[in-house]
């Protein structure tokens, strides 16, 4: 489609304004811009594109260093062609124009449209996910972010009670138990816990199903002498603890909320194939979860991450968003294979647990480790081995629009 494209245009991304670069299939400038991030002035530049292309806005491509966003989206819904590039492959074209390496909107936004004209191979298409890949991208973020906020403030808790009731870690590794914090917000200050009666013990535990250890050993635990601390340090501490409780309990309920939101939306994913008359089993969701290894966090992670490779079965992409791809580099009788960096970091840590859980659930994916642990393999190599064989298998399995099946797999 390139081919017919008689405009190109570069953005520059910024908080407040974005600079706009518009030049002929020459190079020649046709038109340089700031338009402001509202509704109205993006309204405006689409209106400013509009009167260049006619009412073909698809022969003018557009290069931008991502490819989602506010922007991005607006100019694809106006059906403009949209091609994003890593900003450090933008940053090599920039040494192109500049020796000296100066840098400003102006320049960037040129670099990006020039670029495009003479190197498109080097920019990936860009293309909208459906809403509900979309939704299920904000919600896995949402998620991963609400857990990294609850893993924080646990931590929190547990350094005040290692100061002033470290008898209560005992019982529980972390401090992330709804049970404990039922039992703090009724007692925070040891004095106040060992005075709580077997019942009331009892009680606490049985609403959270606790039954690792019963109340009268819970009892004991709060019934031992409390540490010595300086007058006035505990009660400080525990004032701490309260405060953190309410934020805890808040973020727990959202974590939760989030989770089962994740959890239907890719059940909606499943079965949405049945209103088009195909199987809900053979949606790319339901083959995806039938892998060895992926559960309801990392089929999440995959869909919303890397749809536009999974929808264009394309492997090589694939394992170069997620990671597992090594990095080669050669100079004379010099080689080195290398991990690679330059992936989407929410991809690796996706196929890095599927990998994982797979060796637990899958012989093949056992031995290989093994094997390559024997050759002197690390285990994060390993585990990217592994990682790369299931992203082959995953590709051949939508191209096919079958379900994994272990006697298929050639051992």
């Amino acid at each position: 489609m390139l081919n017919t494209v008689q405009w190109l245009a570069g953005i520059d991304l910024g908080a407040e304004k974005h600079r706009l670069c518009v030049l002929d299939a020459n190079g020649k400038i046709v038109q340089q811009k700031w338009v402001e991030h509202s509704g109205s002035a993006l309204a405006e530049m689409v209106d400013c594109l509009r009167q260049i292309t006619g009412d073909a806005p698809e022969l003018l491509a557009v290069g931008i260093e991502v490819p989602r966003g506010t922007v991005v989206e607006t100019l694809v819904e106006n059906r403009f062609q949209v091609f994003s590039i890593n900003p450090k492959q933008l940053d090599r074209f920039r040494d192109r124009y500049t020796a000296g390496g100066a840098k400003d909107d102006s320049r960037d936004a040129y670099v990006l449209a020039d670029s495009l004209r003479t190197d498109r191979h080097c920019f990936r298409s860009v293309r909208l996910d459906e809403p509900t890949l979309l939704h299920l991208r904000e919600l896995s973020r949402l998620e991963d972010s609400l857990e990294e906020d609850l893993g924080r403030t646990c931590n929190q808790l547990w350094q005040q009670l290692h100061r002033y009731f470290p008898e209560l870690l005992q019982l529980c590794s972390g401090a992330n138990e709804l049970w404990l914090w039922d039992l703090l917000e009724m007692a925070p200050l040891p004095a106040q816990a060992a005075k709580l009666s077997a019942g009331r013990l009892r009680q606490i535990l049985g609403q959270r199903r606790i039954r690792r250890f019963d109340a009268e050993r819970l009892r004991t635990i709060l019934a031992a002498k409390p540490v010595s601390l300086a007058p006035g340090a505990a009660e400080a501490a525990s004032e701490h603890v309260l405060i953190l409780l309410p934020r805890l309990r808040l973020l727990h309920e959202q974590y939760e909320r989030v989770r089962q939101r994740v959890a239907k939306l890719l059940e909606e994913l499943g079965t949405a194939g049945e209103a088009d008359g195909q199987s809900g089993e053979h949606r790319d969701v339901t083959i995806l979860l039938s892998l060895p290894g992926v559960g309801r966090k990392v089929a999440a992670t995959m869909l919303s991450e890397a749809g536009q490779a999974l929808a264009d079965r394309d492997y090589h992409g694939l394992r170069c968003q997620a990671g597992a791809a090594p990095i080669t580099r050669q100079s004379g009788k010099k080689k080195v294979v290398g991990m690679r960096y330059a992936c989407s970091q929410r991809l690796r840590n996706a196929v890095y647990y599927w990998a994982l859980n797979s060796i637990s659930r899958d012989e093949k994916s056992k031995r290989t480790y093994e094997e390559m642990r024997a050759r002197g393999k690390s285990h994060g190599r390993a585990l990217r081995g592994i990682a790369d064989r299931w992203l082959d298998v995953l590709i051949a399995m939508l191209r096919h629009r079958t379900l994994f099946d272990p006697l298929r797999r050639v051992a």
